[in-house]
């Protein structure tokens, strides 16, 4: 599920037992990113699409990346992944008590914050997206995000596969900005190293 969902799924086990409100979601597995690209006949057109493409050259890098996110945007989700999608946001809307549950669609790739490189922010989310077709719309951008120039770019430069890194998708129910709040914590001093903080 990528580093992000990871955490997000952990911070919901550990603190809403001790009545710490987390929102509550579902992810698309980088299985299921792999299921779709193969499904579709994707994955070997991207294959081609990539192959001796040079990210310093930047005119043929936005060609590539765009046919390629083209090419993601055009293959159909296989049906059995679209109604399990679908029934998870059902029960996510339920859960709220909502017919339809705006929700943020976030991406989390399964190479985020490695010691020597950091994915985060490479990938796009989108906020208040609301119903089946507009949910459905915005996966399928956070997964061509994954494949656009600054994304193949920063890759290339740290000798990453491209297709070694997958994408997960979180859809997460948004919080009222007046009923919540959302930042970054640190468990550790950064600068130091001291364990016993926590920023």
């Amino acid at each position: 599920v990528g580093g992000k969902n990871a955490s997000i799924g952990e911070m919901f086990q550990e603190l809403v037992p001790i009545g710490i409100k987390v929102p509550d979601g579902f992810a698309i597995t980088s299985e299921a990113y792999w299921y779709l690209l193969e499904q579709g006949g994707a994955k070997q057109k991207i294959i081609e699409l990539l192959e001796n493409v040079d990210a310093t050259e930047i005119d043929v890098l936005k060609i590539r990346s765009k046919q390629i996110r083209e090419l993601i945007f055009g293959t159909p989700f296989p049906s059995d992944l679209r109604d399990e999608i679908f029934q998870a946001y059902e029960i996510l809307s339920q859960q709220y008590h909502m017919k339809e549950a705006d929700v943020a669609v976030r991406s989390s790739a399964t190479a985020e914050d490695l010691p020597d490189a950091s994915f985060a922010g490479q990938q796009d989310t989108y906020l208040n997206i609301k119903g089946k077709t507009e949910l459905i719309h915005y996966i399928k951008s956070c997964l061509a995000s994954l494949f656009t120039d600054r994304a193949i770019s920063y890759r290339a430069s740290r000798g990453f596969d491209h297709l070694k890194v997958a994408l997960s998708v979180g859809v997460q129910k948004m919080v009222r900005a007046d009923k919540g709040s959302a930042g970054v914590m640190f468990s550790i001093d950064t600068e130091t190293g001291f364990k016993d903080a926590v920023f």
